[in-house]
């Protein structure tokens, strides 16, 4: 075997096993039993040492100094190779561990926390965390911006500055929109209440609709939905409230967006680092495109308005467009997850600044519940009325997430400017969608964006698919447009 083949063989090794790790965390947000925690965390930790191992094999080095790649295919996989090496060589590999034990034990930690409204159960747990955090951003930054090292985890060769520079761009034009629809009377909503069982057979209909396969996912419930898995294993989680079916079926098209991804990968490309999405702003454009430009169209709302009220009976709104206005309504709200596309991002923006600040040590834990409160009181003109609604809704930082927050807006950013290339190669898009045909979108984007798996640079995948360079501007447009019309601005 020449010296790629042997380094294939041992990153594909390496690849299998990281998806059974990736099974434990799917399994203990589903099913796991709760007294399970503490041991699950040992386990997660054992698992996170054989892949740390492998991942700092000193043969990798070697292996990398002697390939030779035959081609483009096997140049980008050595880029990523080379790139997850160099990052575990800088993370000693207690490190690893503890970081994989603390984590697993934290988030359960932070379930509790969550449904008793106890922040300060959770803070101690989230202060190991971060100071776990902080040392791992120290030792991959080399003593530049540590928070720029756990950025570049999630969005290789994004910067704090560059994403700094993004939400300047973007917070005027969003602010000033929001602030003109609020002054607006607000559109109706979905009334009534709908049951469990249909919400999930209808979401999984949807789920189908969308291309979701099957035969290589399910789907099961979660406090926070999430996609899992790659290749033959895709798994989505979605969840229900029976006063609100659009929590439930815009969580499962969100999550299918991301699971499409993994799913339309290159087969070619399984078990290696190209068989899985480019980054998480990549990721976070699917999962976005496929929920709002998409999903909250009014074209497939017409579709959809439709299929609820056979699922349903009456949904408490006159006709297809006050349902189009019901699914688009900008309203006061805590929870990111559930917010409207006009204000999401400023949820980000919140996380981007209190997370940069406590790895900086400008902020401690146990201040930041005061932090966020006073923030999205600032933000949004409203106080949190509990710590569910505030700090503790979001499972990001039990499981030391840091720096992955920003790469949610930034999927934002890509969304638009993909939708905009979708419309111009798309000309009839919003018939098909009317008529409850989205595979001519999701087609387009398993062939611009998907297939190709890692085989790109993050940035290089967007602008492939969408003819140049993406900044904020093709979203701001496109919001400003929609909810122009909707608000009558």
């Amino acid at each position: 075997m020449s010296a790629y083949d042997e380094l294939m063989a041992h990153v594909r090794e390496t690849q299998l096993l990281a998806e059974v790790a990736g099974r434990l965390g799917w399994d203990m947000e589903t099913v796991m039993p709760h007294g399970a925690a503490a041991q699950r965390g040992d386990e997660m930790a054992a698992m996170e040492n054989v892949l740390h191992a492998r991942r700092s094999d000193p043969r990798i080095g070697e292996w990398l100094a002697a390939a030779e790649p035959a081609d483009d295919v096997a140049r980008a996989q050595l880029r990523l190779i080379r790139r997850s090496y160099d990052q575990a060589t800088k993370v000693p590999a207690d490190l690893a561990g503890r970081i994989a034990r603390t984590t697993a034990r934290a988030h359960g930690i932070w379930a509790r926390a969550r449904a008793e409204e106890d922040v300060a159960a959770f803070l101690p747990a989230l202060a190991e965390v971060l100071a776990l955090r902080r040392e791992e951003a120290a030792a991959l930054s080399g003593g530049t911006n540590p928070y720029d090292a756990l950025v570049d985890q999630y969005e290789a060769g994004m910067t704090e500055a560059r994403l700094a520079a993004m939400f300047d761009e973007m917070r005027p034009r969003l602010v000033a929109l929001r602030a003109a629809i609020l002054d607006k009377p607000k559109p109706g909503q979905v009334n009534g209440r709908f049951d469990e069982a249909a919400q999930l057979a209808l979401s999984r209909e949807i789920a189908a609709t969308f291309g979701y396969d099957f035969d290589r996912g399910r789907i099961d419930k979660a406090v926070h939905p999430f996609s899992s898995g790659s290749g033959a294993d895709v798994r989505i989680t979605t969840r229900t409230s029976e006063t609100d079916p659009f929590n439930c079926l815009y969580s499962t098209i969100h999550e299918v967006g991301h699971a499409a991804y993994e799913q339309h990968v290159d087969p070619a490309y399984a078990a290696t680092p190209l068989g899985s999405g480019a980054s998480m702003g990549v990721h976070e454009s699917q999962s976005r495109i496929f929920e709002n430009q998409l999903g909250r169209s009014r074209a497939f709302t017409g579709h959809l308005f439709g299929r609820m009220s056979e699922t349903f009976g009456d949904l408490g709104v006159a006709d297809a467009e006050a349902f189009y206005a019901a699914v688009n309504r900008v309203s006061d709200g805590y929870i990111r997850t559930e917010a409207d596309e006009v204000q999401y991002n400023l949820h980000i923006m919140l996380r981007f600044d209190l997370e940069r600040a406590m790895i900086a040590g400008d902020l401690e834990v146990g201040d930041l519940e005061a932090a966020w409160n006073d923030r999205f009181l600032a933000d949004f003109g409203y106080a949190v009325d509990k710590p569910s609604n505030g700090v503790l809704q979001d499972v990001h930082w039990s499981y030391g997430l840091m720096g992955y927050f920003p790469t949610y807006a930034l999927g934002n950013v890509y969304a638009g400017g993909l939708h905009a290339a979708l419309r111009r190669d798309v000309p009839d898009l919003d018939d098909r969608l009317a008529a409850g045909d989205v595979s001519a979108a999701t087609g387009w984007l398993a062939e611009t964006v998907q297939r190709h798996g890692g085989l790109f640079e993050p940035a290089e995948v967007i602008a492939r698919a969408c003819g140049g360079t993406v900044g904020p501007g093709p979203l701001l447009d496109y919001l400003e447009a929609k909810f122009g019309a909707i608000y009558d601005l």
